[in-house]
């Protein structure tokens, strides 16, 4: 079996990246779960752009920091913990579940950093696809069956999505609109605020002085709703506070977002 390089950091969530293939996997099932266990205390999660206005309803748009930043769903205040989920992964019905995580076992990878294309891997430490009856077959014979084909879409769907919100991101940082974001929220009988950084956030101040023919130019590609869809998801914040204060989890020193 072939494995991808174990000295790339891997994704979140993967524990290993093994390519599929039906030499290998021929007789191999894929089979589905209601409760995510891989979501279970991941606090945040990668979005795509493609996401905010679906995502911005239940969780707040975050940005990581540093030099590339990324579009999180912020899931919990403290690392470690997710509101929207329990220990096994059970979710809401109503919950809006990120592309990141239904694509879960799968991905797409270079089985070689030298490598020009990629290949459909999968989590070999995934109970999700394996050699057992049950679920659907990934290889009839030699041939992909519909359910490895469906893998493959969403993954290349995933991918592209992934290069618009590259794109975004470039814009953003082009015209230097996101800083560093900070939230405090003042807890009743607390003696102090909780108080979180270590994110990104836009700069609604930068943003409003924009020249017209970027902003023009932004609100006809869908730029600029995207950037609305992420601001109005910030007011979200307390309420994922709140749900995590029900759940005991709320902690009273100064942790990161993301």
């Amino acid at each position: 079996m072939t494995t991808a390089p174990q000295s790339v950091e891997l994704p979140v969530f993967y524990k290993g990246v093994m390519a599929l293939n039906s030499r290998d996997h021929a007789s191999w099932h894929r089979r589905t779960t209601d409760k995510a266990s891989w979501l279970a205390n991941q606090h945040v999660v990668p979005l795509t752009v493609e996401e905010f206005p679906q995502a911005q309803r239940h969780f707040p748009v975050i940005f990581s920091s540093g030099r590339d930043p990324i579009p999180l769903a912020l899931m919990g205040m403290n690392e470690g913990v997710n509101v929207f989920v329990d220990s096994a992964g059970a979710l809401p019905d109503s919950f809006y579940v990120p592309a990141y995580v239904r694509r879960y076992p799968f991905i797409l990878a270079k089985l070689t950093p030298e490598a020009s294309e990629l290949s459909l891997c999968f989590d070999p430490s995934s109970n999700l696809v394996g050699d057992f009856a049950e679920g659907e077959a990934l290889f009839d014979g030699v041939t992909p069956t519909d359910a490895c084909k469906a893998a493959l879409y969403f993954c290349e769907q995933f991918e592209a999505a992934g290069q618009k919100t590259t794109a975004f991101i470039a814009e953003l940082i082009q015209h230097d609109l996101l800083m560093e974001g900070e939230v405090a929220i003042q807890q009743d009988g607390a003696e102090r605020p909780f108080v979180y950084r270590g994110f990104q956030m836009v700069n609604q101040a930068k943003l409003r002085d924009l020249p017209g023919d970027v902003l023009t130019n932004w609100n006809q590609t869908g730029v600029l709703s995207m950037i609305f869809a992420h601001l109005h998801s910030l007011e979200l914040t307390r309420d994922i506070f709140l749900r995590q204060v029900r759940l005991g989890e709320a902690s009273a020193e100064v942790p990161a977002l993301a």
